[in-house]
């Protein structure tokens, strides 16, 4: 896990977890995009890391990578060089060395809570420890959530490999593989939660540069029982994926309810 940067866990924290709802007009949403997602042999890729309303166009401000993991094929995890911060994007490079499928994951989880003060709302979200240290237990209004989230893409070398899962929170299993996505081939994913299959999973996807167009143009699916979703591509391009989903599976004792997101890059290509 890269860690170069110190970043308050409460403002980042914000950030990363944007994502636990459905996307409506004009919300903060947190994405990685990569240069390329397939590469006939190996070489530097760089990514774009950024929170913004529009998708894959700088408008708000970069997302920090201190929970960046860059997962190789053979499962050994590398670091990103020539790491930039800016004003609106965080920008990064990643030699790929070997062939097949590289997964970089930006991982979050905490505890996030609301109370009142004189009757002013006050809020909060980080670690554990600093829940105890910072939320009273006798606030009035008191209310404790749990959170994971994961925002995700994948670059592959050569013939693409399988996925890991982290097996913690909600993550995607492809059963079509994230970097062979064409045009007029509907693809199917799996949506797990902690390794076990999900229903009920709700699911937009949106294609890039929205901020070109009037509306969103979202589309909508919900996982099966199996936890799957079969996706049909209208154009080449970009695409984010956002799925979201709610449980009472929490790990601190203190919440009532765990809030689980996974918002991935895709890139649909010409058949």
């Amino acid at each position: 896990m890269y860690k170069p940067f110190k970043y308050a866990l409460l403002s980042t924290g914000f950030a990363i977890l944007s994502g636990l709802t459905s996307l409506p007009a004009q919300a903060h949403n947190t994405w990685l995009l990569p240069s390329s997602t397939v590469l006939s042999s190996p070489q530097f890729v760089t990514f774009d890391a950024a929170v913004s309303e529009d998708f894959f166009y700088f408008t708000h401000r970069p997302l920090p990578i201190d929970a960046l993991t860059i997962t190789a094929p053979d499962g050994h995890n590398l670091v990103p060089a020539n790491v930039g911060k800016g004003e609106l994007r965080t920008v990064f490079d990643v030699k790929l060395e070997k062939n097949g499928t590289y997964t970089l994951d930006i991982s979050r989880s905490g505890l996030r809570a609301s109370w009142k003060v004189d009757g002013k709302p006050k809020r909060f979200m980080g670690n554990a420890e600093a829940f105890a240290k910072e939320v009273p237990v006798t606030a009035q209004d008191l209310e404790i959530g749990e959170s994971v989230a994961h925002v995700v893409t994948f670059v592959t070398v050569g013939a693409p490999t399988a996925v890991k899962l982290t097996n913690h929170g909600l993550e995607l299993v492809p059963v079509t593989h994230p970097n062979d996505l064409n045009v007029g081939e509907p693809a199917e994913f799996q949506f797990m939660v902690d390794g076990k299959p999900a229903a009920d999973v709700k699911v937009e996807v949106v294609s890039g540069q929205s901020h070109y167009r009037n509306a969103l143009g979202e589309a909508k699916y919900t996982s099966d029982k199996q936890g799957k979703v079969k996706i049909t591509w209208p154009q080449p391009g970009m695409y984010f994926l956002n799925a979201v989903l709610k449980d009472n599976k929490v790990s601190a004792k203190q919440a009532k309810e765990r809030s689980l997101s996974y918002s991935v890059t895709l890139e649909v290509q010409v058949q």
